[in-house]
């Protein structure tokens, strides 16, 4: 065997003449495979002499001990939004706790996508933290149809069937638009996430209600959306103000676009809050820095890190049923508004 190359599920996939989901159902036992398809995957297992990671490592126990992290975003934002950081400072404590080691992998593009998608087929990790969740992303269902554990930070919608962990978006987003409202505010702007993912729309959805509740129009034209960047919520703001010059208020779906836009109304001129009061989301480190310091929405992001972890542990280690928790949220008043 020496200068052989250790066969891979692609390999096999490749041998059998099928895709390399349907290896990853036959080697973990899946009934969603034909009886003529887990027949050519099991006869190209014996022809290659394929050994799946999860038995390698673990014979006796069939896990590994590990979970992955998966973060869909580069390395800049990683970097720069302090979101990530909560968050994986939360997962690593609990982790930690229990003995597990965490494995954090970046998903820039479909090529890495694929080879994470390999890497999970054969059972390198236990489970599976998965962030940044969009509505279209196929990672959800790939490592369900895997059959692998996966919690995911948010949902993907409102039906979402999979376990995660989520803040009150509509609920804190409601209360940051109802304190304008009572601060006086009549023309509030919102700069939100990318609308597909269903963080943005819910904190878009709790901008409606609090105008709803206070029974006044939402003008859909103060809206903008943005990526959760300083740089786009400076971009946003630039955009609403062109349109509505006389705006009075604007909701940040994020801390980090709060600061874009506190950039943005401090070149053109605008006071906050004497013209413009200013609202964020998160309660990162920098709602406590601005000039001036920013109103935002408290979520519990470490908090948010260490129940993900919780859940995976419990499912991974203990078979527990999939678990749907939602995070109580507070509004944090500052001078910007």
């Amino acid at each position: 065997m020496s200068g052989k190359r250790r066969p891979t599920i692609k390999t096999v996939a490749a041998r059998a003449g099928v895709g390399r989901t349907t290896v990853s159902r036959v080697v973990n036992g899946s009934d969603l495979v034909s009886d003529e398809a887990r027949a050519r995957v099991l006869a190209a297992i014996k022809e290659l002499n394929y050994v799946p990671n999860s038995v390698a490592r673990g014979l006796v126990t069939n896990r590994t001990n590990a979970v992955a992290l998966v973060i869909p975003e580069s390395e800049s934002r990683l970097g720069s939004e302090p979101f990530f950081a909560g968050l994986i400072r939360g997962v690593s404590g609990a982790l930690a706790e229990s003995g597990t080691q965490l494995q954090l992998m970046l998903v820039r593009d479909r090529a890495e996508r694929d080879r994470l998608t390999e890497s999970m087929a054969e059972r390198r990790v236990d489970g599976v933290l998965l962030v940044s969740v969009h509505s279209e992303d196929p990672l959800p269902s790939r490592l369900e149809e895997m059959g692998l554990p996966t919690v995911l930070a948010g949902r993907r919608d409102d039906s979402e069937q999979l376990s995660y962990v989520n803040c009150d978006n509509t609920g804190g987003a409601t209360e940051a638009v109802r304190h304008l409202l009572r601060r006086g505010r009549t023309r509030i702007a919102t700069i939100t996430g990318p609308l597909d993912m269903d963080v943005s729309r819910s904190r878009l959805a709790g901008w409606r209600s609090a105008h709803e509740e206070a029974g006044l129009a939402a003008d859909e034209s103060l809206i903008q959306a943005a990526d959760f960047t300083e740089e786009g919520g400076g971009r946003a703001m630039r955009s609403l103000l062109e349109r509505h010059p006389d705006l009075d208020a604007v909701f940040a779906g994020s801390d980090l676009m709060a600061v874009g836009a506190l950039a943005e109304l401090r070149r053109q001129g605008r006071r906050v809050p004497d013209e413009v009061a200013v609202v964020g989301f998160e309660d990162s480190v920098l709602a406590r820095h601005t000039n001036p310091p920013l109103t935002t929405v408290r979520q519990p992001v470490e908090e948010l890190g260490r129940h993900m972890a919780r859940i995976l542990t419990e499912i991974t280690q203990r078979g527990a049923c999939r678990q749907q928790l939602t995070l109580p949220v507070e509004l944090v008043v500052r001078e910007s508004s």
